[in-house]
């Protein structure tokens, strides 16, 4: 990855100073080209008002005059000059071999044009030198009368010169811009991959059996460590269920092996009595019946924490006097045969954010805990109270109770207590966890006068 970008990145630069030099080097040419001419012309015109008396009144001295004007501009790096009379014949050129002065020029046609009195511009071929040419051609007036022209020549390979000088300098600056788009694409790509290296790092560790590897999510893009904390949930996520499946295990089997040895051992003591003791074997068999019972039962409990402990749920918003008002009217059947009562205070409503069926089930817990302490006579209340934040919901009965050491136990796994009423012991354990998914808390404490008060506080929609 990390040299695709860079090259991706030098590439895209190559492209933009292609799109942007091609351009740029025909405008220069046509800059360069434009400045020359321009030159010649300013040129071809002060040469000309300079040959204006000599053309005129030619005599040996305007003709040396003439002769070494052409010589010294020729030599300041101008143009090659030649001046014509109006037969078209040179009478000046600024080469140093002044055989060509008395030729006539006259076939040319940019000294033809001048002698017609107009200026020309323009490049040709020169046969007689062999290469193209930039030329400028301007006639020489006296009044309204042409006494002559003067042609300025200029090779055109110097303008392409100036142009290929100026394109190496543009190259060069473009191949530098290059190198260093490719080291910033380096150094961009390199902070990028290395966090990703150690994300990859910690990914295998992870995969190797290391619950506890987590990625840096300190550091880096916000899209990397975005994608560092998403990890680092997945891994945590990934921890609690592995962490889950062995608690689940263990306590599946430290749970199951004494039940399933008493099971056993009311079976075999009844297949020895069947024969001799057919009482004594129903008997054995009515207990191991009653052993299942409570196999079943704490499996159950265990499948249904496991779902709990595993819930991934969004929190809904409930009304929790509702839910209330229902649970109670459920319960207030089995309460009344057992000679308890049961009262409810609640608002009209009260709406919570929480796991959904959470509080019906945690109201259900903690009634069939609270019926099953109470003795006849006694009074269960159910409370529904709104807070600035949160909303409680407590079940109080007047049961033997519990002490403060024995309430911070309750919600354990498998935690019955002294007084042991059978069950799994896994009802309150489901509670916290219900709990748990649904952001709120769950607790025990004493109640004065005797009892426990089961409370549970879910966020205030």
């Amino acid at each position: 990855m990390k040299w695709r970008f860079m090259a991706a990145l030098m590439g895209m630069t190559l492209l933009v100073l292609l799109v942007q030099d091609i351009p740029l080097s025909n405008y220069l040419r046509e800059v360069q080209t434009d400045r020359i001419i321009t030159a010649l012309e300013r040129d071809a015109f002060v040469l000309a008002g300079r040959s204006e008396e000599a053309l005129e009144l030619p005599t040996g001295e305007q003709d040396e005059y003439l002769a070494a004007l052409a010589a010294a501009y020729r030599a300041e790096g101008g143009a090659r000059v030649v001046i014509v009379n109006a037969a078209g014949e040179a009478v000046v050129t600024s080469d140093d071999d002044q055989s060509r002065v008395g030729i006539s020029y006259a076939s040319r046609p940019e000294i033809a044009a001048a002698l017609a009195g107009s200026i020309q511009t323009g490049h040709r071929y020169s046969e007689t030198l062999g290469f193209e040419l930039l030329y400028v051609s301007v006639p020489v007036f006296s009044g309204e009368e042409v006494l002559g022209a003067v042609r300025l020549t200029y090779p055109e390979q110097e303008v392409t010169d100036a142009v290929n000088a100026q394109l190496w300098t543009l190259g060069w600056v473009a191949i530098t811009t290059v190198i260093l788009a490719g080291i910033v694409g380096l150094i961009v790509s390199s902070s990028v991959t290395r966090r990703l290296q150690f994300l990859r790092r910690t990914t295998e560790l992870l995969a190797k059996g290391d619950l506890r590897a987590r990625a840096d999510a300190s550091a880096g893009a916000p899209e990397i460590r975005s994608l560092a904390t998403s990890f680092n949930r997945m891994a945590d996520r990934l921890e609690a269920l592995v962490d889950q499946q062995r608690s689940f295990a263990a306590d599946a089997s430290h749970q199951l092996r004494t039940p399933l040895t008493a099971l056993r051992l009311r079976l075999e003591r009844a297949r020895e009595l069947l024969s001799t003791d057919p009482d004594g074997a129903a008997d054995r068999l009515a207990d191991a019946e009653a052993e299942a019972d409570r196999l079943l039962t704490i499996i159950e409990g265990l499948l249904l924490l496991n779902r709990a402990e595993g819930r991934v749920t969004t929190p809904v918003d409930i009304d929790l006097s509702a839910a209330a008002r229902d649970r109670v009217e459920q319960w207030q059947a089995l309460a009344s045969e057992l000679g308890i009562t049961i009262t409810l205070h609640a608002p009209p409503s009260a709406v919570v954010s929480a796991a959904e069926t959470a509080a019906e089930q945690v109201l259900d817990n903690y009634l069939d805990n609270a019926i099953s302490v109470s003795a006849p006579g006694t009074e269960v209340t159910v409370t529904v109270a709104v807070e600035s934040a949160a909303t409680r919901v407590e079940v109080a009965d007047r049961g033997p109770g519990l002490t403060e050491a024995e309430c911070e136990h309750a919600f354990e796994r498998f935690w019955r207590g002294d007084l042991d009423r059978g069950g799994s012991g896994l009802g309150l354990a489901i509670v916290a966890q219900l709990m748990t998914a649904s952001g709120g808390t769950a607790s025990l404490a004493p109640r004065p006068g005797g009892g426990v008060v089961a409370s549970a506080v879910f966020e205030t929609a």
